[in-house]
């Protein structure tokens, strides 16, 4: 039966100061990892905060976008919110 395997990626190699390399190995025992798993998990958890930066920029600018067209008396989001403030109006009245 032939075996399977599964590739492991590319390899990094890069220098890193002695005494940050035995202060991530202690946090890796710590955790109960291995000092590259923990590099692993760093550059994964960097680049999901990348991600997380890039979305929140977009949701940020689409919304200025969004509350921009709500200003202009002529558009269909300016119908629009005119209709929620209504029906919060009278749902407020409901809880008096």
């Amino acid at each position: 039966m032939p075996s399977v395997t599964t590739p492991k990626g590319d390899t990094v190699t890069f220098r890193i100061d002695p005494g940050l390399k035995a202060e991530l190995a202690d946090i890796a025992d710590r955790h109960h990892q291995s000092l590259g798993e923990l590099l692993r998990n760093l550059a994964r958890d960097r680049i999901a905060e990348e991600h997380r930066r890039a979305f929140e920029a977009e949701a940020r600018r689409q919304s200025l976008e969004a509350a921009a067209a709500a200003r202009d008396p002529q558009s269909d989001e300016h119908a629009v919110m005119r209709d929620l403030e209504s029906d919060l109006e009278e749902f407020g009245d409901e809880w008096k």
